[in-house]
This record gives C-alpha cells, structure tokens and sequence, in this order.
C-alpha cells in the first residue's frame, strides 16, 4: 500500500509538471486578440499593493519554514521592492503581481496575481535583478511590450543582470498564492529550476513522454514562435516540478 501511494505521488509531480507549463502558457491558444485579455493594461498601482504584513507572511508561505524564517523578505512598494526583513541564510522571498517578474503573460495586469517564491543564494544573484528591473521599468511608465525587451536588454549589456548561475532554483510551495486563472487551478505546489536554455529538446522537456516541462523565463505566445520575447532576449527556461506538500506540511492534492 505504501509503495501504491508512493508511485501516486510521482506520477502526480510528473503531471504536475506538464499541468504548470500548460498553465503558464495558455495565452493565444485560449484568447485570439489582445484586446480579450482581462486586462489589457494596468491599472491603478494601488490595486497591486498589500498590506506589508500580509505580504511578508505571504513571501515566507513559499517555502519550508526552515528556510524562509531566516530568509530576507521583500515587499513591494511605490519605490520597488524594499527589504522589509534582513534574513542570514541567502535566501529572498517575495510576494507581489505577475508584472514584477513577467513581460508579457496573458495575467501580466491582473490585480488578482500574488505569485509568492523564495529564491535561493545563486536565484538571488542571478535572476532577482530581472524581477527588479521589470518593477523598476513598470513604476516609471514602461509598460509596453518593445519597451520592456528594450529595457532587459539593456540591463543584460551593462552587466545589471548576470547570466544565469548554476543551480538557480526557488520554492513556490504557497497554498495562498494566486498564480493565474487560466486552466483548472489558480495555484501549484512546485519548485522551479532557471537554465540558460532555448530549446526545451534539450531537456527532452515537453516530450509526451517526459516527466519534465518547461517553458522560457519570457513566457512568449506559444503560438507565436517568432515571437521578439524569443528572439531578442537571452535564452533562458524555467523548469517547474509540482511537488506533494504545501509548505505547511499539509498535502497539495488528493
């Protein structure tokens, strides 16, 4: 019996997996025009902001206790994220709307986001400067699509972003976060992996057969493959694995 539920579990991770890419990536498959999103622009800043201390017990629901509690926490205000909690163990977790960490996602304007993640020392090095790039460029008016590759791309040339370290993970193990309503969950138990890849073959991701998915850090049209999010920023994929246990210890699925 143990073994049965063992083999339920890994099976579940493994479908988990393809379940959060199709969720991240649902865009033009399920809307044809820009002007059916939702939101197609943003909207007053106050929408996005929470309570500080709402956010901060939202930033360290991402992960295990035993590493958010001694994590730094970050918060997002008119000026950016700001450090509300000086942590010791290299670790940064954050909670806030898709546009903080995202170009052009079919959610991107969405006053319902609360994506929450804990980002690891080398996450923290290497992949917190495009978060902060992203809100620095929306809170100053730089909202477009060209203006938002415009402005990665900048930052990659004047070394304000590095390239992507090895073993670049975070946890997103929140049972409150709101990640998007798209597919049949607004939410997913998982941990994320960042590689500096473009094609997913080199995984052998996204193969029917394959217990791994992934998807471009850019979140691209998947129905766009010429897509400028593809082809004039630095390849770089996220690959999340779903796991069994929200961060609370209480169980994801059933």
């Amino acid at each position: 019996m143990r073994f049965a539920k063992i083999e339920k579990i890994a099976a579940r991770v493994a479908v988990g997996a393809i379940a959060l890419v199709s969720l991240l990536s649902m865009t033009a498959s399920t809307r044809a025009q820009e002007a059916e999103r939702p939101y197609p622009k943003m909207l007053p800043l106050s929408q996005y902001l929470m309570d500080r201390n709402a956010a901060i017990a939202l930033a360290r629901s991402a992960a295990p206790e035993g590493i958010s509690k001694d994590a730094s926490v970050l918060v997002l205000t008119p000026k950016g994220w700001e450090t509300a909690v000086k942590g010791t163990n290299g670790f940064v977790c954050m909670a806030g709307p898709s546009w903080t960490a995202s170009i052009d996602f079919y959610d991107v304007w969405s006053p319902k986001q609360r994506g929450a993640i804990c980002l690891n020392p080398a996450a923290v090095r290497s992949i917190l400067p495009i978060y902060r790039k992203l809100t620095q460029m929306t809170l100053t008016g730089v909202t477009s699509v060209k203006e938002r590759i415009a402005g990665i791309q900048e930052a990659y040339a004047k070394k304000e972003i590095p390239p992507v370290e090895p073993g670049a993970m975070s946890y997103m193990m929140s049972k409150d976060a709101y990640l998007t309503h798209l597919g049949h969950s607004h939410n997913l138990c998982h941990v994320m992996f960042f590689l500096p890849m473009k094609d997913p073959a080199e995984l052998d991701a996204n193969d029917p057969n394959s217990p791994i998915s992934s998807t471009s850090m850019w979140f691209p049209d998947p129905d766009k493959p010429d897509s400028p999010l593809n082809k004039e920023l630095p390849p770089l994929r996220t690959v999340p694995i779903e796991v069994p246990y929200w961060s609370d210890g209480t169980l994801a699925f059933h």
